[in-house]
Parts: structure tokens; C-alpha cells; sequence
């Protein structure tokens, strides 16, 4: 994605007196794929194309075609226009990509190569050490908030212990990254993402997230508790899990493909029953009433979605996130967010807001009076 942007194949396109912001001609990314090798031919590339659509990654802009048409019709990813599907288990995978592009950029960086019982392990680092960086950074607010993100990292299959015996503990207890996320991938991996073969072979394929399958034999597993949060059922169904055969130690099953919920469920129409303009809140005895919520993230996130734009409204909220537990309800519309105004603004701008503040969200909203 962006590449074709740095390329100029992603940009605002007009037609039939619409302009659409952000999107790409299907047969012109054709076309491109082929020129710059991540496909051999025209039918391999719009198969590839598919498997994007089917991960809901991307879309037609008007949601009129449900299948990629090598044609000139516009697509759009859905990173661009705020409806890719961000699952609890996809807000753990970003969460640690993000801090591993942090350890990586950093000098005398705790990530090394170490070495156990004479064997050598890249990406490794100890789980004391961790937790230190996690606070001194910034990351999280005390040892016991660390321990559950690295729990929360190890259940998704991100880190790993080094020999696959511990859940994460603050010790010294040897872990590492599993998985290598600037390893050069090629689009052509997608391909390949339901054999067997090919995930126990590519371990860093970022198309599809391990989560922890438990062996109920394993005695070193069964006194820890797991973290509660992440066991949360989310919208996102998983595929059912099956233990690798001949290890018996293994905390991970072979990584499940996710498979996510249809388009309506992804990109719901908006819960208002009919439209509300910034005039209509803000005059004089309106039947609204504002409120402020602050909401402390947790190691996924906040829990809700923000939709629409002039004013802004709360288009769902996770009933077991953070962000109802501070009183956040659907249709209610936003005000403010940490001391910014943002009734003006569309829903991408206040995400992005969001997204880059502080951890503790403070966000003024404005709910109608029943």
C-alpha cells in the first residue's frame, strides 16, 4: 500500500462527477504488480488481489463487486478510508510490530543474539529486561501492565520462549521475537497461506496470527493464568487449532487463518437514525448533554470506532473494552479529544488524534436525552 502510493497509484480519482479520494484503477495495480515482479502473469495477480479482498484488506469503492475485476474499476484499501476490521487479536499483532521497529531502531538495543544451553537465538532478549524497556519507555505504567502486554505478545505467537516452556514471567528468563517483521515478504506468500508446509516453514508470515493452544499435558503451563483480556471473544473467528504433532512442549498450534465476518458486519451502515449537523448540537436548549470520559487503553487498545464526520458519532463500542467501562455508548457524538475541538473534523483525523495521544483518553462527548 505504500509503495502505490509513493508511486502515485493510489490518489484521488474522479468519476461520474464523484471524486474518490485515495484509490486505485484494478487494472492499472495489474499492470504494476507484473512490472515490479510480485506476480508473473495477469491471472496470478488478480488472484492475489482477491485473497486481499477476502482478508477484507481491500474493497470496491462503492462495495458494488465482491471478487477483484482485472478492469478499470477503483478499489480502495481499507487502511485508507478507516474500515479495515481492527480485532483484538490484529490490535495485538500491530502493538507488536510497532515495539519491535522500536527495539530494532534503538542503540545497545536489549535485542541480541544470546545463547542457552549452547544453542544461539536471534531477536532474543530476558523477560526482565523487557519489562524495563516497556517502562522506561513510556509503554506502560507499571511492571504488572508489562507482564500482561508480554503475555498478551507471547499468546499471540510474537514472542515465544526460547525453548517454548514458559509463558512470559518478569525474569530472566530467555525469550525472543518470533517473528522477524522486517523480513523482505512477497506478495506471492498469500498464496501459500492454507498449506500446512509453507506457515511451519515461513514462521514470519504476516498474513495469519498464531494464538496459544495450550497442551493439557503440559504441568509448567497449567498454574498460570492467561490473560483475561485477550480471551475476550471478539468479532474475528478463529479457525479451529490442532497441536503440532511430535511436540509435546510446544505452547503453538499451526497458525490459524483468520477468517473474518462479512462486509456488512466490517462496514455497517451508521447507527444515527437520521443525520445530525454541528448547528443542531450547539444551539441554544438542544436536547443534548455533554459528558467526559476518560478512558484508559489497555494492551489492545480502547475498545470503540469513531464514524462519520462533521460532527463525528460513536459507531460501536466493545461491550468488554475499556471504553464502556468509562460509559461510552453508541450515537453519541464527539466533542472533544484530549482538549482538541474536533466537531469539524472527519473521522479519520480524530482516529489519527486517538491513535497518537496518550494512552489515558480524555474525550468530551455529547449524547441525546431520551
Amino acid at each position: 500500500r505504500l509503495r502505490l502510493h509513493d508511486g502515485k497509484l493510489i490518489k484521488d480519482r474522479r468519476y461520474h462527477l464523484r471524486t474518490y479520494p485515495n484509490c486505485f484503477v484494478a487494472k492499472e495495480l495489474t499492470d504494476w504488480l507484473i512490472d515490479h515482479k510480485e506476480a508473473p502473469d495477469r491471472e496470478t495477480g488478480i488472484r492475489l488481489m482477491q485473497k486481499l479482498m477476502d482478508h477484507y484488506i481491500i474493497h470496491h469503492v462503492c462495495d458494488e463487486h465482491s471478487d477483484y475485476k482485472d478492469a478499470k474499476l477503483l478499489y480502495r484499501f481499507r487502511k485508507d478510508d478507516g474500515t479495515f476490521p481492527l480485532s483484538k487479536d490484529v490490535k495485538v499483532f500491530m502493538r507488536g510490530q510497532s515495539l519491535y521497529e522500536k527495539l530494532v531502531s534503538v542503540e545497545e538495543s536489549i535485542l541480541k543474539v544470546r545463547e542457552e544451553n549452547s544453542v544461539k537465538y536471534q531477536r532474543a532478549f530476558l523477560g526482565s529486561e523487557m519489562i524495563d524497556w516497556l517502562i522506561q519507555e513510556g509503554e506502560v505504567e507499571n511492571r504488572q501492565e508489562a507482564v500482561e502486554l508480554g503475555r498478551a505478545l507471547l499468546e499471540h505467537g510474537i514472542i515465544q520462549h526460547v525453548s517454548n516452556r514458559h509463558h512470559f514471567f518478569d525474569s530472566d528468563i530467555l525469550y525472543q521475537f518470533w517473528i522477524n517483521f522486517r523480513r523482505r515478504r512477497r506478495l506471492t506468500e498469500l498464496l501459500n497461506e492454507n498449506s500446512s508446509r509453507a506457515l511451519s516453514e515461513s514462521p514470519d508470515s504476516p498474513f495469519c496470527l498464531r494464538k496459544l493452544n495450550p497442551d493439557p499435558g503440559n504441568t509448567s503451563f497449567l498454574s498460570v493464568q492467561t490473560n483475561k483480556e485477550i480471551k475476550v471473544v471478539s468479532a474475528v473467528r478463529r479457525s479451529s487449532i490442532t497441536s503440532l504433532s511430535g511436540n509435546s512442549n510446544a505452547y503453538f498450534s499451526a497458525p490459524p487463518t483468520l477468517v473474518f465476518p462479512p462486509v456488512a458486519e466490517c462496514n455497517p451502515k451508521s447507527v444515527l437514525k437520521r443525520p445530525v449537523t454541528n448547528e443542531e448540537l450547539l444551539s441554544p436548549g438542544a436536547p443534548y448533554v455533554k459528558k467526559t470520559l476518560t478512558i484508559v487503553g489497555d494492551a489492545v487498545g480502547w475498545g470503540f470506532v469513531v464514524r462519520g464526520g462533521r460532527p463525528c458519532h460513536i459507531q460501536a463500542v466493545d461491550p468488554g473494552g475499556p471504553a464502556a467501562a468509562a460509559g461510552m455508548k453508541v450515537c453519541q457524538f464527539v466533542f472533544s479529544v484530549n482538549g482538541v475541538y474536533v466537531l469539524h473534523l472527519d473521522y479519520q483525523t480524530i482516529s489519527s488524534l486517538i491513535m497518537t495521544g496518550p494512552r489515558t483518553l480524555v474525550m468530551e462527548v455529547m449524547e441525546a436525552i431520551e
